[in-house]
């Protein structure tokens, strides 16, 4: 399957109109050398033409190097023609005054060109550096609930790798592993998105991920990738077969796969026996995706009650928006640790909060929230790089970790780096 037509009609519609404007821009500036400059520029844009034709050529949903390849020209094409129009923006505003009988403000070309030129290389920057640069959030949540033996019990939570992204390259994958295994976890858990089609993606990093290490083990989820949704099956008994392939590689890797399941961590210390819930679920889905995970089928209580027992308990969940319309709602479940928005990829920090597109579509895109007792969610945002936060769990809390992969364009802009989340539980007296 190839690309839209609209699609590919948009892409060079957008082409040929921003070449355009910006050659005859080339072609009326004042410039002693803008002949020589505009047929420069139309020789550039007639290769990044020919460029978009190969990219759209290609087959879109299959794993035999089309994919991969797209992601890198669409995305090379994109870093190319998004600065470009950010420069038609502001210059066809400076045309407005001539309706008037004015003078063309000239300097707002200056203004679009150094945007454009910022906005360039943010993307590269962050194709570059962000995105292999690991940060790690240190968050630790006190509670009166913990039981005594797990005071100072140390969760690390990894998630969205979308290992497709990296086609065979197997270095970023081998440095995360043995970041993650330098902190000497008691638990790791794995909250969804292992690969972005097919599990034929993890093959080359199957071996690397067995090589994680846990006191009490790797337990894992399926994210919305996982199932192979996004790909043009022969059948769905091909499509069954790709997850169980999935599972059958994780369960390989020594990872242990809660779906809507749960198991129970113990520890014994002097003559005392303590355990603490863990609970996963399979994908909570927005349409167009499904809702397979059932937290009653889980966890099942007895006359099918809202889940409020005195266990303490940790749910795997890989979308935010199931704590948000479900969990807080009918469960006393302590610690929801989900993935899923990458923060779209894009993040800032200013005046000590973090800023993401991803606020726009969801409500709980990154960090640490708690429900206040009000019915509102209360966002502490997510700590600077390397940070420490340190958090009360005295309501039903989530943390949502901005993810270690990308999916569509390779990039990581900002303060969005691969997320490596280590959770110290603490009893608070």
């Amino acid at each position: 399957m190839r690309l839209p037509l609209p699609v590919i009609i948009t892409l060079f519609a957008v082409s040929i109109l921003v070449d355009f404007y910006i050659w005859t821009d080339i072609r009326q500036g004042k410039s002693r050398n803008r002949w020589a400059f505009s047929n420069a520029y139309a020789i550039s844009s007639f290769l990044l033409w020919i460029f978009l034709g190969v990219v759209v050529a290609l087959p879109r949903r299959d794993l035999d190097g089309g994919v991969y390849a797209i992601m890198w020209m669409l995305t090379v094409y994109l870093s190319i023609y998004i600065p470009k129009l950010i420069y038609c923006v502001f210059s066809i505003i400076g045309r407005i005054p001539l309706i008037f009988r004015g003078r063309r403000w000239t300097w707002l070309n200056y203004v679009g060109g150094g945007l454009g030129i910022l906005g360039f290389a943010l993307v590269w920057h962050g194709i570059l550096y962000t995105r292999t640069h690991i940060q790690h959030v240190n968050l630790t949540v006190n509670s009166e609930r913990l039981p005594e033996n797990f005071d100072g019990y140390r969760i690390v939570q990894i998630s969205d790798l979308h290992l497709g992204t990296w086609g065979t390259d197997t270095k970023f994958l081998t440095d995360f592993v043995t970041n993650v295994n330098n902190l000497r976890p008691d638990l790791i858990v794995f909250t969804g998105d292992l690969v972005n089609q097919k599990a034929d993606e993890v093959k080359p990093f199957a071996k690397i991920l067995s090589k994680l290490e846990a006191t009490d083990g790797v337990y894992s989820i399926l994210g919305n990738h996982d199932y192979g949704d996004y790909v043009d099956w022969p059948s769905q008994e091909a499509k069954a077969e790709n997850l169980e392939a999935l599972k059958k590689i994780q369960a390989d890797a020594g990872w242990k796969m809660l779906n809507n399941e749960h198991d129970f961590i113990v520890k014994s210390k002097s003559g005392r026996r303590d355990s603490i819930a863990l609970i996963g679920v399979e994908n909570w889905g927005e349409p167009p995706f499904g809702k397979y995970g059932d937290l009653k089928k889980a966890y099942p209580v007895e006359n099918n009650k809202s889940i409020k027992d005195k266990n303490f308990k940790i749910l795997l969940t890989h979308n935010p928006e199931h704590w948000v319309q479900e969990v807080r709602k009918i469960t006393n479940i302590d610690l929801s640790l989900s993935g899923h928005t990458h923060a779209m990829q894009v993040s800032f920090d200013a005046f000590g909060k973090r800023y993401s597109p991803a606020a726009l579509r969801y409500q709980t895109w990154g960090g640490f929230y708690t429900e206040n007792g009000i019915g509102e969610i209360e966002d502490f945002g997510n700590p600077e790089t390397s940070g420490i936060l340190e958090r009360n769990l005295e309501h039903p809390s989530l943390y949502v970790n901005i993810g270690a992969g990308e999916v569509g364009m390779p990039f990581r802009i900002g303060a969005s780096n691969p997320e490596i989340t280590i959770i110290t539980l603490k009893k608070s007296k």
